[in-house]
């Protein structure tokens, strides 16, 4: 039974990548859109952390911004399911512009090893692809448990000839060692982690459980950090691909420092597209010991 519901999984999939780009998009639109207009925990997980988060905003301007948010989610995995399927130079060919490219450059010139920070903002399946046309980095990823879809991404993402690494022990371990050898890594640097795994601090103003893994694999700049995304141009044409040197703080020796400087990285980023961050997400499950849960 397993395999016949991941067959049809993957079959529907090859079908729906043969759809128009726009409608590809309005396909997206109006999955948002439902979760907007229906009751559903999504919905309710954007308002908890929208209202934490921008507290400057009007209640009406929130809740527009709630369905920009989950219209953005619904395209992101609509267009995420295409690039499952494309072949890589398909994809390539949503990458209309890209913003500091030298910074990379300069990154992997440099000899050292290469951590390429990205997070749920934006599309991760546009950006890998876009990566791995410039390097071949491992990629450290969560695999699927329907065994046909994770066999099926496990090979897209590897078409161009990088590697994966499974959030394992084994993997991580394979990771790092990729990187104390000169080796190019990439990491979306913001799943909450264990209590033990990680450190408060803010996030948009709140505390939020964040991983110290990024900064102890750069620390004393072992190795160069960057940060990348790929975000929605508004014409919904395709992606801008947006790359900043990560900031001295985060190659530190203070951790909780330089853990700060990482969630400053990102929230640098997901502010130029606030829509694009996946806000449905339980990003503050974990809270500082006497605060109320948000969830």
């Amino acid at each position: 039974m397993e395999k016949l519901k991941g067959a049809l999984v993957v079959g529907f999939l090859r079908l729906f990548a043969l759809l128009p780009w726009r409608a590809v998009q309005a396909v997206g639109v109006a999955i948002g859109w439902l979760m907007w207009k229906l009751p559903n925990r999504s919905r309710d997980v954007v308002r908890i952390n929208l209202a934490g988060c921008f507290p400057e905003l009007t209640a009406p301007q929130r809740e527009a911004l709630v369905g920009q948010c989950l219209c953005d989610t619904g395209k992101t995995l609509t267009e995420s399911a295409c690039a499952w399927i494309w072949p890589a130079h398909k994809t390539h060919g949503l990458i209309k512009q890209v913003e500091g490219l030298p910074v990379l450059q300069a990154a992997l010139d440099s000899g050292k090893g290469v951590v390429l920070i990205s997070s749920h903002l934006g599309n991760w399946e546009v950006l890998l692809q876009y990566v791995c046309s410039l390097c071949k980095p491992i990629i450290l990823y969560r695999p699927i448990k329907m065994q046909a879809v994770d066999q099926l991404l496990v090979k897209q993402r590897m078409q161009l000839g990088n590697s994966l690494a499974p959030s394992t022990k084994e993997g991580i371990l394979s990771l790092i060692k990729t990187v104390r050898k000169g080796g190019v890594a990439g990491i979306a640097a913001d799943p909450e982690p264990s209590l033990s795994s990680g450190v408060f601090v803010p996030f948009f103003g709140v505390p939020a459980l964040t991983s110290k893994f990024v900064p102890s694999l750069v620390q004393g700049r072992k190795a160069e950090a960057v940060f990348m995304h790929a975000l929605r141009l508004d014409d919904g044409s395709g992606y801008r691909v947006v790359i900043e040197a990560a900031p001295e703080a985060l190659y530190g020796e203070d951790i909780e420092a330089a853990v700060g400087a990482l969630n400053q990285g990102i929230e640098k980023q997901v502010r130029q597209a606030p829509s694009q961050y996946m806000w449905n997400m339980k990003r503050f499950k974990k809270r500082p010991a006497g605060e109320a849960k948000w969830y």
